[in-house]
């Protein structure tokens, strides 16, 4: 994980540096705003790898003469099919449009949401195989 972790560490700091530049010569606070959440968003999801490497160490592909037969060993579960992703991407979109349309819609919007983190949360919502 380490090729990953030093690739969101550059991609936080150039939102830092771009987001400080930025701030030092505009007044749209949205602007700024946009460009610190990506900051903060990179910086999350650079220290998870990080810490992920820590914890495991070098794998296979981190390692420049690793041969293609070092990673065969390597076993990956995966869950099981789901409904829980359509659900909850469906009932996001609709927030998204309520915002824009009308809190009706955001409303139903919530309502589909609900069912779709709940199946995250607690692995239901399994298709049978």
């Amino acid at each position: 994980m380490r090729a990953e972790a030093w690739m969101f560490s550059g991609v936080a700091v150039f939102f830092v540096v771009t987001g400080a530049v930025y701030a030092r010569y505009s007044t749209d606070p949205a602007g700024i705003a946009a460009l610190a959440v990506s900051f903060l968003m990179s910086a999350l999801i650079a220290a998870f790898l990080w810490r992920q490497y820590h914890r495991g160490g070098d794998r296979p592909e981190d390692r420049k003469g690793a041969q293609v037969s070092e990673g065969a060993d390597r076993r990956f579960s995966f869950p099981a099919r789901s409904y829980a992703p359509v659900i909850t991407a469906v009932g996001a979109a609709l927030i998204g449009l309520g915002v824009v349309q009308g809190l009706w819609l955001a409303l139903i919007g919530f309502g589909v949401l609900a069912p779709g983190v709940f199946g995250f949360v607690f692995g239901t919502g399994d298709r049978a195989s």
